[in-house]
């Protein structure tokens, strides 16, 4: 796809975000199609989604740094900088959902170290700060290049040439030792702030924190292979090798996240007189079988999976598929979310009021997907903003010489 369509997309998705978030801002939740009965729908599906991605572009990253995996090395800076562009569309999706969202510094200043949601704000904000530190860290070598550059590449250069390129490494690895049992942490608390519902028997199970990590490596290494097609300006035979690699991670990822998913949905399907069987109908055979079935196995998971095995060769087919896995993994959010509120915990009560807010049905608003549209496309202005000014790309700070860095792209 080139830059102009790209352009295109991020500048319908920015027009239609910003009228999104003047609704929000001016009306409130007034708009949006959940109620009382069910009180989180997109955005928190959303917020779950984009911090998957975020846990599982750093967890990579680690591999990278931990691992001292030599054919992933220059995938190191670029791997943190899309874990820390997600985490801000992750942070902003949860934000716009809070009923006060000005308040949210309370949180900080005042936290209940009893609730499950303030440990995660908690986790987040340490897991933020480590991200943006190992991200710097991350790019005082490449940048050495640019020290007599002017301009804004020439200030981040000299801006970092305090720190030595061996003590930025050193701390890298630290930081990348540190990150993994902090990243398994938050996002398995996600899980287990679901987990914990014992009210909602389709949550209340050990595995929900397992497959919140599993989701999380599988879309991360999804986008990063995505991403990692996209933007990266020198396609040699490395680059293929690299592509080969990252599509061969994500299909043994793939692989087990379907065999998880399985005992997730085999289990009580098998057992009818479980609890939690109604929601499992719902989601595969009442009004949500179409975001089950067709966008989720079919395009998220069994074209994916053709792909990642027939064409092992063809780096664009493996984007193709880490594309379609990183972009309908949000459905299985929505299915982890939606289903299980629309089920009344008292029988009868569907009927006992009737109001437009007092409902047990929910397909989010056009003005959810305007909001949830700002959210991406401020990522997105991030992500092209980090590619285009700091050293994440090998042709950014390889060389100096714009015709060379041409000439390697063509070829």
């Amino acid at each position: 796809m080139k830059k102009p369509a790209l352009a295109l997309i991020w500048l319908v998705l920015a027009a239609v975000g910003v009228v999104g978030v003047y609704q929000r801002l001016t009306t409130g939740h007034e708009l949006a199609a959940y109620g009382s009965y069910i009180p989180w729908g997109l955005w928190v599906a959303s917020y779950i989604y984009f911090i998957g991605l975020s846990a599982g572009a750093f967890l990579l990253s680690a591999v990278v740094y931990i691992g001292q995996v030599k054919q992933l090395k220059p995938l190191g800076p670029l791997a943190l900088f899309t874990a820390l562009c997600t985490l801000v569309m992750a942070l902003l999706s949860i934000w716009f959902d809070l009923g006060h969202m000005f308040r949210a510094w309370e949180v900080i200043l005042r936290p209940n170290f009893r609730s499950m949601m303030a440990w995660m704000v908690w986790l987040y904000s340490a897991y933020f700060l480590l991200l943006t530190v190992e991200t710097v860290l991350a790019l005082v070598e490449p940048t050495r290049p640019w020290l007599d550059r002017p301009g804004v590449r020439g200030a981040v250069a000299r801006a970092l040439g305090g720190i030595s390129v061996d003590t930025a490494r050193t701390w890298v690895r630290r930081l990348a030792l540190v990150g993994v049992p902090l990243a398994i942490a938050f996002h398995g608390g996600v899980g287990a702030l679901f987990g914990t519902v014992g009210a909602q028997p389709f949550w209340h199970s050990g595995l929900v924190p397992i497959l919140f990590l599993t989701g999380a490596l599988v879309s991360g290494a999804a986008l990063l292979l995505a991403v990692y097609w996209l933007v990266w300006p020198v396609r040699d035979d490395a680059f293929r090798a690299t592509t080969r690699l990252l599509g061969t991670i994500l299909l043994g990822l793939l692989c087990f996240d379907i065999i998880l998913e399985w005992a997730e949905f085999s289990i009580p399907l098998w057992n009818s007189n479980s609890h939690e069987v109604e929601v499992f109908h719902a989601v595969t055979s009442g009004p949500y079988w179409w975001n089950f079935w067709i966008i989720h196995l079919l395009l998220g998971t069994i074209i994916p999976l053709i792909l990642l095995v027939t064409r092992r060769t063809r780096p664009g087919a493996l984007a193709l598929a880490g594309l379609l896995i990183a972009v309908t993994f949000l459905s299985v959010r929505l299915n982890i979310v939606i289903p299980p509120l629309t089920f009344p915990q008292i029988e009868g009560l569907q009927e006992a009021y009737l109001s437009p807010h007092l409902e047990f049905s929910y397909l989010p608003s056009a003005f959810e997907w305007m909001v949830v549209a700002f959210v991406v496309a401020t990522g997105s202005a991030l992500f092209a903003i980090g590619t285009a000014v700091l050293p994440l790309l090998p042709t950014a700070h390889s060389t100096g010489d714009a015709p060379v860095a041409r000439e390697a792209h063509h070829a």
